[in-house]
């Protein structure tokens, strides 16, 4: 009897022994250094692990398939030395969890994207990132702290013994410089500082038309080119192509010496901006990152403020006050792509006597019973399609051939892992930030669960009547037709690696039966062409795309002559 019992005694210490040896440990402390900051720190806490390393894990971090690993989390008052930790519980993209990481060899880094505090006119207090001058990129915001990227190995058993000290921040972007040709403004803006509750400002980049400071008789139309946020003024170029510049190879057309390919028509356009029947316009690119995203999508917002009202009636007014420009709705004209393609729409819709045509490339979804390949009118989920008995995830991109290298879900959860409550600063909630109501706590109410991809119908029905551009048009033809007879010109490639396409079908079928009036413009398709065809069926996308400001001329000059009012000057701005 001692002997038996001695024998289940040693097998169960050595079962459990076994099990405390098999047992997993994933844990990743990260602080960040008092010398990085004194001061305690709201925002989102990172942690990104790498095998590439071609360069730093906050560089790799996207939603096709070379992406590496995020995790992250909220931290409130985080404090100089103050230790979080990264366990099995926190979700990650694209592994939900540390314990579903392979063993092998890392990159390790954490980064802090810092919120500041917005007491909203609303009522309402929020923590947002507030843009830096980057065009709100979390791995580039200066005031963000980071830690260099070291290795690590992840085992069998887990990560242990772990600490991350975040001791570096980035650094203030400095502000352009102005040139003989280009101008830059900022200007507070009174509708924005009312409603966050502190000092906002918009700004742009201004081109000026040859022989401005010659002809101060001159007054002149404003081409306003909208898109994501700029820099500087992009593809103006006063020189030939630098003959040291090595050749880039660019993944994106499968081209090498791409870089060489954009100077040189960078330097094209100058040439062609100083031919002497070139018509003198202004041409401005604005800046209007908001806390969401980095641009605003130009259109008022109940999360994101009025930002529609104020670029119409702050800023552009401010830049053709400042730079004589005509400073009439007939002299007025909007073009972009993707994001600038459905701003360039959406604005003219909008603001319909205010602008005298709109040029919309490869525009943000439209009808939003194609926003991209969800209905979400009448679909219950955003993730999957509908079936009984198979689970098949509903794709994001695609290539010209129809491979697919993401989906819906994956790029959400993404989002979801880099900021909660639409603070991802990417294209889901930039869509969800703009189109949204208000929720109770501030924020922007979700179109569909993060997690599971459920859709809310009723905030659905808001997106339909306030930002379904097909719907508004066709709700208020009557009203909207008379005003927009002819400015409405979309263009899109039948490939658009984001199906954005499929919006632009349904747009196109409700304007081609408009009656009363027909709205006398134009929708076409660039076979095969991929995102973002603007309509130039001759060049592919590598090109065209950098021929934006002056593509448009000869349509923006046919409008100007068909519809300009009587006595408007067609001449001052007209000289060789």
């Amino acid at each position: 009897m001692t002997k038996k019992l001695f024998f289940v005694c040693s097998a169960t210490l050595l079962l459990f022994s076994c099990l405390q040896n098999n047992k997993t440990n994933h844990k990743i402390q990260v602080s960040f250094d008092q010398a990085a900051s004194e001061l305690s720190k709201d925002g989102r806490l990172l942690l990104m692990l790498s095998t590439d390393d071609s360069k730093e894990p906050r560089f790799q971090i996207n939603d096709g398939l070379n992406t590496q690993l995020i995790f992250g989390m909220n931290v409130e008052g985080m404090e100089p030395d103050e230790t979080f930790t990264f366990d099995e519980s926190i979700f990650g993209y694209p592994y939900p969890s540390l314990s579903d990481v392979p063993p092998g060899e890392y990159n390790v880094q954490a980064l802090l994207h810092v919120y500041e505090t917005f007491n909203l006119s609303t009522g309402h207090t929020v923590k947002l990132p507030m843009d830096n001058g980057e065009g709100q990129h979390w791995n580039t915001s200066p005031g963000n702290l980071y830690s260099k990227p070291f290795k690590i190995t992840v085992r069998e058993n887990g990560i242990e013994n772990i600490s991350i000290v975040m001791d570096q921040e980035i650094p203030p972007i400095p502000e352009p410089e102005d040139t003989d040709w280009i101008k830059h403004i900022k200007i507070k803006s009174e509708k924005l500082s009312e409603f966050y509750g502190r000092d906002m400002y918009l700004g742009a980049h201004v081109l000026l038309p040859k022989g401005f400071n010659e002809h101060p008789e001159a007054k002149y139309p404003l081409m306003v080119f909208h898109g994501h946020f700029p820099k500087d003024f992009g593809g103006f170029r006063t020189t030939p192509p630098d003959p040291n510049l090595e050749p880039e190879y660019s993944a994106r057309f499968d081209l090498e010496g791409y870089n060489i390919i954009q100077q040189q028509e960078a330097y094209d356009f100058y040439k062609r901006w100083n031919e002497p029947d070139f018509p003198r316009f202004l041409i401005i690119e604005i800046q209007h990152p908001t806390p969401y995203y980095d641009d605003s999508y130009a259109v008022n917002s109940a999360s994101q403020g009025p930002y529609g009202d104020a670029i119409t009636y702050e800023l552009i007014p401010y830049i053709e006050k400042e730079f004589r420009g005509m400073g009439e709705g007939w002299s007025r004209f909007l073009y972009g792509g993707s994001t600038g393609g459905w701003e360039a729409l959406a604005v003219q819709v909008k603001y319909p006597d205010e602008y005298n045509g709109c040029f919309a490339a490869c525009p943000d979804p439209i009808d939003f019973r194609a926003y991209c390949l969800t209905n979400i009118y009448e679909d219950d989920n955003a993730y999957y399609y509908d079936s009984a008995h198979k689970q098949l995830e509903v794709p994001s991109h695609r290539d010209y051939l129809g491979d697919i290298q993401s989906t819906l879900k994956q790029g959400n959860h993404l989002e979801l892992v880099l900021g909660d409550k639409s603070r991802s600063g990417q294209q889901w909630d930039i869509w969800e930030a703009t189109y949204s109501p208000q929720g109770e706590d501030g924020y922007p109410v979700r179109i569909w669960d993060k997690m599971t991809g459920d859709i809310d119908h009723e905030v659905a029905e808001y997106w339909k009547e306030n930002y379904d551009l097909r719907h508004i048009l066709e709700r208020d033809w009557e009203k909207l037709g008379p005003k927009l007879k002819g400015k409405i010109h979309i263009y899109c490639g039948d490939m658009d690696n984001y199906y954005l396409n499929n919006a632009v079908y349904l747009m196109e079928d409700f304007l081609e039966n408009t009656t009363e009036p027909f709205y006398d413009g134009e929708v076409l398709y660039g076979d095969r062409a991929e995102h973002c065809w603007n309509g130039d069926p001759n060049e592919p996308n590598a090109i065209s795309r950098l021929r934006y400001n002056s593509m448009y001329v000869p349509k923006i000059m046919k409008r100007i002559a068909e519809s300009a009012p009587q006595g408007a000057d067609l001449s001052s701005w007209r000289y060789p």
